[in-house]
């Protein structure tokens, strides 16, 4: 028997589809019937690759216990948060708030008259275990509270709101624009902080940290660390460590210790687009590391075999667990990647296990539950009779070699999982749902790389993946954020505008040095979005960009302005950048005006708490470091293939008279050079005028 959530497209919802449990989802008929019966709401958030959504599934949300008692006090709720963003983000700062410590599963109680939080927590056991009281015992204790402590759950709930509308304002005073030098600068000292590394708890790609401290380099501020130093050590404990799948391609979401070992092992597309960028920036800032090229590829090529749709657009994720075998229950993590010592011994010579051994980590005790995750432990090139011995630990996972895998069908769900004759191991299920946000931030890292390397698959993938979103993401004139088998969902929240005109703004680059160039068509795609961005979604009062459109955020408590930076780098940070670009590109002044004001309205928090922002100190370094190159054909390859921050290329034909090309500074332009290398100088100096004069430009 099936509850409602058998008709829903997302897989994280389908998942609890034979729960116990009525699940509604989220829409106004749950929210009425809450408030009609004076049932408190129980909101569960997740996702479909969360290791401990899937855990709680199998374990309280499959007991008929505690969905008797639940059915019957409460109204329960299931959201996808990579669906619907916006109410995952209000919820997890009310958990933040209550317990000063967030994470997913995300389960929440809430009144039903306002939707206003009274209690929050993550992962509940179904016994009392792990310090934690079992999840029947919370569901009495909280419905008692809600019948009897009236007056304590109105005062309480006050308390929350307050703060959460307080929250959602900010400060609108702060530092003042000629304290930006000062401010930039704290911004990157503490990003190089962040991703210095440490001797304790997990380990996070942090990318917005990472692309904040490579750029700042520039600008040799002095720091506690050798910051340079640091970006390469960020670099290669990502290409190195067990954070990267060495036999197949692609990034692990993080690893569970600090020496980037023992991967969680599911597979995120956000993650995978943002470290692709990184690693291309840091090879084209001049840290020519080949395992940054290798991990670049192989990335790219399981992209292509295992997450790119027939239409063009890339998957979401990957999960952590997979099946060992097709009677088994429940699914293991890491089942599909790592290796027992016998099955390396069987699937190798005594040579090729020895040469595995001098090159990456590897035992007969194992370092994850008795096995192996493959961890190099050098830097440089590999060997070609170690990328056989790969490639023979490719054949042993998937049952074929990568050359007779182009593609490989994803498993859907767990019943295809355990139904199809795989020809190796059973594959962890994919969850192939289109997200225009994490799809962006793939296109983007495709388009560095190509920009970097010339590589023209890159920019093929890129361009695929582009066409197929502004082919079918708008509807009826507006623009939706995901795609479930050619089907259009839920409109477009403020991260899918900011990544997605980012997206072709950077193909917008990248394309300009091919022939018969499709250049100004991402661009006019990218003006023609942000007006629609602008329309729906920026805040006339406050300024920034709310996380939801203003006819699409009626069933949210408050409106808010996403400027912290997570496992996806912030809206408004990202829109600032834009804005700038945008302004360069098309002498239209109202972006400056509009990115002005943005960085207005979150100064005070770029003051108070920098560790939160990376990506507004970006959008702050944009803002007062813009240049515009403008050159002739042959010289757009070279300059895109340098790491020049803070800088857009526009083609014009022919340049001023005995020169090369025009760089301008702002709202200056500098005497024409005549050669290449006048033309970089200029530049650099133009991307250091804040370091240089504390202030740039006037309006």
């Amino acid at each position: 028997m099936t509850n409602r959530l058998a008709q829903a497209e997302s897989l994280y919802l389908r998942k609890h589809a034979e729960n116990p449990i009525d699940w509604w989802m989220w829409c106004d008929e749950a929210l009425t019937t809450a408030k009609v019966e004076d049932k408190p709401i129980f909101l569960s958030i997740g996702y479909s690759s969360c290791h401990w959504c899937t855990v709680m599934e199998g374990e309280a949300f499959s007991d008929p216990a505690i969905a008797e008692y639940l059915n019957a006090n409460f109204l329960p709720i299931k959201v996808d948060r990579e669906e619907r963003p916006d109410i995952d983000s209000i919820y997890m700062q009310a958990l933040q708030m209550m317990s000063g410590q967030g994470g997913w599963p995300l389960n929440v109680f809430l009144s039903p008259d306002d939707l206003v939080p009274f209690y929050a927590g993550t992962y509940f056991p179904l016994e009392p275990r792990y310090g934690r009281p079992g999840f029947l015992q919370v569901l009495q204790a909280l419905r008692n509270y809600y019948d009897q402590e009236k007056a304590d759950l109105a005062k309480r709930k006050g308390i929350i709101l307050e703060s959460l509308l307080s929250a959602a304002m900010l400060e609108v005073d702060g530092v003042s624009e000629t304290e930006d030098r000062d401010l930039l600068s704290r911004g990157w000292l503490t990003s190089v902080g962040i991703i210095t590394p440490n001797q304790y708890g997990n380990s996070f790609p942090m990318m917005p940290y990472g692309e904040l401290a490579l750029s700042g380099l520039r600008f040799g501020w002095e720091s506690q660390y050798d910051a340079e130093e640091v970006c390469r050590q960020r670099g290669l404990d990502l290409a190195l460590g067990g954070i990267f799948d060495h036999v197949a391609g692609g990034f692990h979401r993080y690893t569970v210790d600090p020496t980037w070992t023992v991967p969680h092992f599911e597979k995120m597309l956000y993650d995978n687009g943002q470290i692709v960028e990184y690693l291309a920036n840091l090879w084209s800032a001049g840290f020519s590391e080949p395992a940054f090229v290798r991990a670049i590829s192989k990335t790219v090529t399981w992209l292509a075999r295992e997450m790119t749709a027939p239409q063009g657009y890339f998957y979401a994720a990957q999960d952590a667990d997979s099946f060992v075998s097709k009677e088994e229950r429940e699914p293991e993590e890491g089942a599909f990647y790592v290796w027992s010592w016998e099955e390396l011994r069987s699937l190798l010579s005594p040579d090729e296990l020895t040469e595995l051994q001098q090159h990456f980590h590897v035992s007969v005790n194992g370092n994850f539950e008795g096995k192996n995750v493959l961890q190099r432990r050098q830097a440089g090139e590999l060997s070609p009779s170690l990328e056989v011995t790969l490639e023979k630990l490719f054949a042993g996972r998937y049952g074929d070699t990568a050359d007779n895998l182009p593609t490989f069908s994803p498993a859907r769900n767990n019943q295809e999982a355990k139904t199809v004759n795989w020809s190796g191991r059973i594959p962890p299920v994919t969850d192939t749902k289109m997200i225009v946000a994490w799809n962006s931030l793939m296109i983007s890292g495709l388009a560095r790389a190509f920009a970097v390397f010339g590589e023209r698959k890159y920019l093929e993938l890129a361009t695929k993946a582009a066409n197929f979103i502004l082919e079918y993401q708008f509807v009826d004139g507006r623009f939706y954020r995901l795609n479930y088998d050619g089907k259009p969902h839920v409109l477009a929240q403020s991260e899918d505008y900011a990544l997605f005109i980012k997206a072709l703004l950077d193909l917008h680059q990248a394309a300009l040095a091919e022939e018969n160039s499709s250049s100004d068509e991402w661009l006019q795609n990218a003006i023609a979005l942000q007006a629609e961005f602008d329309q729906y979604l920026w805040s006339q009062e406050l300024s920034g960009y709310f996380n939801a459109a203003s006819d699409n955020s009626q069933d949210l408590i408050i409106r808010e302005r996403n400027y912290q930076d997570n496992a996806t780098p912030s809206a408004n940070g990202i829109a600032i950048a834009n804005l700038v670009r945008l302004a360069l590109l098309t002498d239209d002044l109202q972006y400056l005006d509009r990115a002005a004001a943005g960085l207005k309205a979150f100064r005070s928090v770029m003051q108070q708490t920098p560790q939160a922002c990376p990506s507004l100190f970006t959008a702050l370094d944009w803002y007062r470091n813009c240049t515009l190159v403008r050159v002739d054909t042959p010289q757009i390859s070279p300059l895109l293939s340098k790491y020049l921050p803070c800088t857009v290329i526009a083609k014009v034909s022919p340049p001023p008279v005995d020169s090369i090309g025009l760089v301008c500074q702002g709202l200056k332009c500098l005497p024409a050079a005549t050669n290449l290398q006048e033309l970089i100088q200029q530049v650099e100096t133009s991307y250091l005028r804040i370091e240089n004069t504390g202030h740039n430009i006037k309006r």
